[in-house]
């Protein structure tokens, strides 16, 4: 039986009584969407908001650890890119009746995997493009299109997503990528919840540094 005092990253529903916010890992099915423990989806149905994902490409989506991706966030894969080099952008070759073998991938635009870091919030509605990296702790606002890649503990929001202001400065911003909270224990998580939630950023980092 699972014991409810402690978090499960298994738990399909992450708040008791609430079937409209998921963990995402659960209820993946396709290998190639990697998703770490207790990141979590604002809906039902993840995959269904992984659009243009086909096998021939190859391309990934890998979230990490502590995500909070909220309602109707989309990631768009390579496959919704169509070939940019020749006359047409038409694709033939994925349409029934036409006599078009798909074009070797380099002659698609194909960006490469789209990797998502830990603890990062995608805020409502928001469009994650083909091979975007964004990095730990970042934030994206609702309804954005992120079509760069995006630096750690960044604030991005806009269409084009662009740049806010960095949440911490830079020495804080540093400390944090190497403590890695999300790579703790449980146990050691639960007894950072006090700093990790502190608005008092000295106090945090001097108890991250004392830590490490």
């Amino acid at each position: 039986m699972m014991q409810e005092n402690r978090p499960n990253p298994d738990w399909m529903n992450p708040i008791k009584d609430c079937a409209t916010v998921t963990h995402i890992r659960p209820t993946i099915h396709n290998p190639r969407i990697i998703v770490g423990d207790f990141s979590y989806f604002g809906d039902v149905d993840f995959e269904k908001h992984v659009t243009h994902h086909y096998d021939f490409i190859g391309d990934r989506l890998i979230i990490g650890k502590f995500c909070q991706i909220a309602a109707g966030v989309e990631f768009i894969m390579n496959g919704a890119n169509h070939q940019m080099n020749a006359v047409t952008t038409f694709p033939f070759y994925v349409m029934r009746g036409w006599n078009m073998t798909p074009p070797p991938l380099s002659e698609l635009p194909i960006k490469g995997d789209t990797v998502v870091g830990n603890d990062v919030w995608i805020g409502q509605n928001a469009t994650i493009l083909p091979g975007v990296h964004i990095g730990d702790g970042a934030i994206v606002g609702a309804n954005s299109v992120v079509g760069s890649d995006v630096e750690p503990y960044t604030i991005v929001a806009g269409n084009p997503a662009k740049v806010i202001r960095k949440r911490f400065d830079d020495e804080l911003i540093a400390l944090l990528l190497r403590f890695k909270w999300w790579d703790r224990s449980v146990e050691e998580i639960q007894s950072l919840i006090p700093i990790l939630t502190c608005s008092d950023l000295d106090k945090v980092r001097k108890t991250l540094q004392d830590r490490l």
